[in-house]
Order: C-alpha cells, then sequence, then structure tokens
C-alpha cells in the first residue's frame, strides 16, 4: 500500500514537470521572425552570397566518369572578336538539375568544363536586374578581393587568385536584353 502511495505521488511529480515544461517557451532567435496570431512567421531573409565557392557543385580535378551530377555535353562557337579558350576542354551543362543561385539570383548558363577528362573550369552567367547590376557586381567583386582594393564604380571586370583557383567575372551588357549579365569563370591550375 506505502508502494503503491508512494508511486502514485512520484507519478504526479513526473506530470507536473512535464506540465510546467510544456508551459514553457524558448525565446525566437535574434533576428528571426515571430508569427502573429492566426499569420504564418515568415523567416529572415538571408543576404545575397557573393561566394564564388558555393557554385562549385562537385571539386576541381574530379574525373567526368566521377562526376556525382547528370550532365550533357554543350557546342561551344566563339565569335572571331572573342579570344580562343585556352584550353581544349570539353563543356558540359546540368541535365535536369538546377544551378547554385549568385547574388539571390539564378544563372541562365552554368557549364562545367572538364580538360583531359578532369574538371578544370567553370563558367556561369547570371542575369542581373539592370538597377542594381552595378552595386551587385561591386559588391562581389568587394568581397572577393577583400582587403585588396575593390575596382571602381563602373568597371566592368574583376579578377582574383586564392591559391591555385582564379577567379574572374565581367559586367556585360547583352544587345537587345533589359538585364545585364555577370559572367564568372572559375579555374583551377591544381586540376
Amino acid at each position: 500500500m506505502a508502494l503503491r502511495r508512494a508511486l502514485r505521488w512520484r507519478g504526479g511529480v513526473v506530470w507536473c514537470a512535464l506540465a510546467a515544461l510544456a508551459g514553457c517557451r524558448a525565446a525566437p532567435p535574434q533576428g528571426a521572425a515571430v508569427a502573429d496570431r492566426g499569420r504564418p512567421a515568415t523567416p529572415a531573409a538571408a543576404p545575397p552570397s557573393y561566394d564564388w565557392r558555393g557554385l562549385i557543385l562537385v571539386p576541381f580535378g574530379t574525373l567526368f566518369k566521377d562526376s556525382p551530377l547528370a550532365l550533357h555535353e554543350v557546342l561551344l562557337f566563339h565569335d572571331a572578336a572573342q579570344p580562343a579558350p585556352r584550353d581544349g576542354a570539353d563543356c558540359y551543362a546540368l541535365n535536369g538539375a538546377a544551378p547554385p543561385r549568385f547574388a539571390d539570383q539564378p544563372p541562365d548558363a552554368y557549364l562545367l568544363c572538364f580538360d583531359h577528362d578532369r574538371l578544370t573550369r567553370l563558367k556561369v552567367r547570371v542575369p542581373l536586374p539592370p538597377d542594381d547590376a552595378q552595386r551587385i557586381f561591386a559588391a562581389a567583386c568587394a568581397q572577393w578581393l577583400a582587403d585588396r582594393t575593390p575596382p571602381p564604380d563602373g568597371a566592368d571586370g574583376c579578377a582574383v587568385r586564392a591559391g591555385a583557383t582564379s577567379i574572374e567575372a565581367h559586367l556585360e551588357a547583352p544587345a537587345g536584353r533589359a538585364t545585364r549579365t555577370m559572367s564568372i569563370e572559375v579555374s583551377s591550375d591544381a586540376a
């Protein structure tokens, strides 16, 4: 009988503790959106990423046959006014998968280029809103250059090296299009 009363008392204590814990509510993390009654919370918008590393889906040097991505070959044609490619790389586009976003914008071209069956270069073309294109381009270049001098306002190109990786970007205004385009090329000497 005493055992039964002790168990009942202990069970009551456990239930009280659980009820008290259920009433507790942690404060939302700083910067998180809080839901009003009847309306769902909207997540706080993350700042757009200008990190070029986010564009790399597979490491440089990956063999074509070992690529985890489904790819299809793309034929590239060059105008006589454009410089010829530096190598004899074959370029491929993603087959059915969405490329990573850059500056919160989806690329309209995303190519992985393999030289001697190893990934050596990545080419990305991102359309930017015309009113924000120069600001986005300058912010990306400033982040890449970190403590170096960012390109002056109105500059249409920047380049930086990070170890064996080189990054080049250009801001272009394609004829007949309202948007401006940021072309990014990331290549590796070590691949």
